[in-house]
């Protein structure tokens, strides 16, 4: 069904609405998600850089945080499993955002103490993969905490409100993050272990923000005609299947890693090209581990160890009813759309740090200009995109959105050819992430209105999921790229492909109107 779009409201009545108490609550819970992000990213490339871990390896640590985009695999656990104890006392979103914040404090605790110049970088690997999966499993519960407490009048806005603490939680985590390790002695030149364990460990406190937010705020209580109470005994069966499902798929991929890194210099030589021929063995070996996880789901339930209906319920119902509610042609170009509207700008963020670092910017200058007044500017985008999508449309904001963020990438290949000039770099940061914060404040309120409430959770996690999936797994090779082809061409390379995402925008808005 086509939905209309509702009259422009007035400036005034839009700007009001800023001061909702779910608009401010949002502004607290997105700082508690910004933060680990760029301690999985951008500080923690820095990191690997000044301990001396080559570029390639640097960018490959972006995978840790692949659990953002698999997070759809065990979003239903949120939604069907209580927490013990946890649950009683906070309610079902608020015991596990409550969960999520305290394993996230562990996870960054554990990377401050290994040392990526003295101790494996497996296990520094595994410390980030941590602090993805717990920080993807708070992103998944505030989204659905956002969508069950404030109707969709409210959402473009709260959206907005929740880039603007994503942002601020990621000025701590960046900018705050560079300024203390420079603070406490660590630099490219003179390397110092415990400027960066203290760093790690400020961070960690900084999660009480979102602990306290969570003690403080009330649990919403949605109209959830599609919600049933599961047995003990289907929630065990339920977690066991997941489990063992998982270790599968880590199992997989732990033990494959020999074969690919044989396999890479002779598929290297068969096709002329190094960076491709990683890529397609990663991407068998992904291939692979699902499989595998998929074997073993079946053979848990053809075990009777897990109930085959509640399987259903949980994956296959939510991607039916998106199905039926769209139709299958609209379906599948809405999910086309979500899965390449970020890749522009996911794939030039992943090697932005290394790149600042190359042209000789210091800790300080990237703190000061990229982290701080570049988030600023972000913060002022997410605003004016969520003001801008209130007046005119999300569909109309989000084209605007996806043409600046294609664009603006070409502003890097000037940069990169400019070399260390304040100036350039703080035009480009602005116009970079005025355009970013846009286009995510219009992205955040259009995957929320394809959300039915009886599934939200798990149909947001698929589309915030699908939304990083491919752009991530790319971004962990544009390291390599950069080496191949150099930084003007990748960022030329970047910028097309933005194109296709204008079609595909123009395209649904023909088909399909938003309230």
């Amino acid at each position: 069904m086509m939905n209309r779009e509702t009259p422009n409201k007035s400036w005034q009545e839009t700007i009001s609405t800023f001061t909702h108490p779910r608009v401010l609550t949002m502004l607290f819970l997105g700082i508690s998600a910004g933060i680990p992000l760029l301690l999985i990213f951008s500080s923690l490339s820095l990191w690997l850089r000044e301990a001396g871990v080559e570029r390639g390896a640097v960018t490959y640590f972006s995978w840790a945080a692949l659990g953002y985009s698999f997070k759809f695999v065990w979003a239903p656990l949120i939604d069907q499993l209580p927490l013990p104890f946890l649950t009683k006392i906070l309610g079902k979103r608020r015991a596990w955002l409550f969960f999520s914040q305290f394993m996230i404090m562990l996870a960054i605790s554990a990377m401050a103490l290994i040392d990526p110049a003295v101790d494996s970088l497996n296990l520094m690997a595994w410390a980030a993969v941590f602090l993805g999966f717990s920080s993807a499993t708070q992103d998944i519960v505030i989204d659905a905490y956002r969508i069950e407490s404030a109707d969709s009048d409210l959402q473009t806005l709260i959206s907005s409100s929740y880039i603007a603490g994503y942002r601020i939680g990621m000025i701590l985590a960046g900018a705050g993050a560079l300024f203390l390790a420079n603070y406490f002695g660590s630099t490219m030149q003179n390397y110092n272990y415990q400027a960066w364990q203290w760093t790690y460990f400020v961070m960690a406190s900084i999660m009480l923000t979102g602990i306290i937010t969570t003690l403080v705020i009330a649990e919403p209580s949605p109209q959830n005609s599609n919600s049933s109470t599961p047995s003990q005994q289907k929630n065990l069966g339920f977690l066991l299947l997941f489990i063992l499902s998982v270790s599968g798929f880590i199992a997989c991929f732990y033990f494959s890693s020999s074969f690919a890194h044989l396999s890479i210099k002779p598929l290297s030589t068969l096709l002329a090209n190094k960076p491709l021929a990683s890529f397609l063995i990663e991407l068998c070996r992904l291939a692979f581990a699902l499989l595998i996880a998929a074997i073993i789901a079946k053979l848990v339930i053809q075990s009777g160890l897990a109930q085959q209906q509640i399987i259903e319920q949980t994956y296959l119902e939510p991607i039916k009813d998106f199905f039926h509610r769209f139709g299958w042609s609209l379906a599948w170009i809405l999910l086309a759309l979500i899965g390449l509207y970020r890749i522009s700008d996911i794939l030039l963020g992943v090697i932005s740090n290394v790149f600042y670092q190359d042209l000789g910017f210091t800790k300080p200058e990237i703190a000061g200009v990229v982290k701080s007044f570049g988030l600023l500017m972000t913060i002022a985008g997410g605003f004016l995109g969520g003001i801008l999508a209130v007046r005119y449309g999300i569909m109309r904001i989000l084209f605007l959105g996806a043409l600046l963020s294609a664009l603006t990438n070409l502003l890097f290949m000037v940069l990169a050819e400019s070399g260390h000039d304040m100036m350039m770099l703080i035009i480009v940061i602005s116009a970079d992430n005025l355009s970013a914060g846009l286009a995510s404040a219009a992205f955040i309120a259009f995957l929320s209105s394809l959300t039915n409430i009886s599934f939200t959770a798990v149909q947001y996690a698929i589309f915030s999921s699908l939304m990083t999936l491919f752009p991530k797994i790319l971004g962990g090779y544009s390291g390599t790229f950069v080496d191949t082809i150099g930084y003007s061409r990748f960022f030329v390379v970047t910028a097309l492909m933005g194109i296709p995402v204008l079609f595909l925008i123009a395209w649904t808005g023909k088909l399909f109107k938003l309230k």
